[in-house]
């Protein structure tokens, strides 16, 4: 069983959310850049390695030829999102223990947490779906040189005139596939360590900032830990459309297609080019089912697993961050105006 944190209010739990939110894109961003393009990187041809042998040698070539601007790339739109995301996602989970209470003091068990946290998942995707197809689709393009985008809105208006409001939510039910059950686990394993380590006769809400940053760290990583699989999935069918096809070889000429013009191209010309043909409509027609099958068949059940150790060195510290930084904004409102 599990004791439970006083009422949400939605008002301080939107501050303290997106406060929360935006330490751990502060403190994450980089790495997930990282991950973006280990998850992304095309497959290699037949005797050539791969543009990045593991998370150091990509976070080495990131550095290097972009500096520390390029591991911020795309840093923009989940900036922007991450207040009202976070908000949603606590509110979220409030709002779920509070369904599950037939008495306000009423006291849940950890599935009921889970079940309140896979909630939070559902908010938050109507958010974060258009935000992360922004994010890796300006990231992707900062790794290939090609520049398509100006910046997150220019992205966003691009996207909406090519395919409308399906572009932009492209990859919604992958989202929803990861957040949800990775929410659930979220938010149960950060309760449950929260109360492990509260010292007995002493209150949660007086739990030390280490050890609040060690909940919030293992909670982050037991998500990733669900999450990670239908994140490689969602990166992937996001941004296909930049992503030379590796079966192709560089020195056959083919036609392509888009937007009904028909060209010659010669896949050992300009990366430009060839990523202007990559991936036309319809690839994925059956969605995940379609990215699924082509990188088991390509590249193994490992590559579900791609950027896996960018992932689990991000998840502790920028998960930490966040829920550090949503006790300790949650405590300065409740000083502040503990009327709110």
């Amino acid at each position: 069983m599990a004791e439970q944190p006083q009422p949400i209010s939605p008002v301080k739990n939107f501050f303290a959310g997106g406060f929360g939110g935006v330490c751990l894109v502060f403190v994450g961003h980089p790495l997930d850049t990282i991950k973006v393009r280990l998850q992304t990187q095309p497959k290699p041809q037949p005797g050539q390695p791969p543009l990045y042998s593991g998370t150091f040698d990509c976070f080495r070539k990131t550095l290097v030829g972009e500096g520390v601007r390029g591991l911020y790339r795309g840093m923009a739109a989940p900036i922007v999102g991450v207040t009202p995301m976070f908000a949603v996602c606590f509110f979220g989970f409030g709002l779920g223990k509070r369904l599950q209470q037939r008495k306000p003091d009423d006291v849940l068990t950890y599935p009921q947490l889970f079940a309140a946290g896979m909630l939070s998942g559902v908010f938050t995707t109507v958010i974060m779906a258009p935000g992360e197809r922004i994010k890796c689709l300006l990231q992707i393009q900062a790794a290939t040189g090609e520049t398509k985008y100006s910046g997150s809105l220019d992205c966003a208006k691009q996207l909406y005139r090519e395919a409308g409001i399906r572009g932009v939510y492209k990859g919604t039910v992958l989202t929803l596939m990861r957040d949800v059950p990775a929410s659930g686990m979220y938010f149960m394993t950060y309760e449950w360590l929260k109360n492990i380590l509260t010292p007995e006769g002493k209150s949660v809400s007086e739990l030390s900032a280490p050890r609040i940053l060690f909940a919030g760290g293992l909670a982050g990583i037991f998500n990733w830990a669900v999450a990670i699989p239908p994140d490689v999935l969602k990166s992937r069918f996001q941004t296909g459309e930049l992503h030379p096809s590796s079966s192709w070889p560089r020195s056959v000429w083919c036609c392509g297609e888009r937007a009904g013009q028909r060209w010659k191209m010669h896949l050992g010309c300009s990366m430009s080019q060839a990523q202007r043909e990559t991936t036309p409509p319809g690839k994925y027609p059956h969605g995940f089912r379609d990215v699924l099958r082509e990188l088991i068949r390509e590249e193994g059940v490992a590559s579900l697993y791609k950027g896996f150790t960018a992932v689990m060195i991000r998840a502790f510290p920028a998960n930490a961050a966040c829920f550090l930084g949503f006790e300790v904004a949650m405590k300065f409102l409740n000083w502040v105006a503990p009327g709110l």
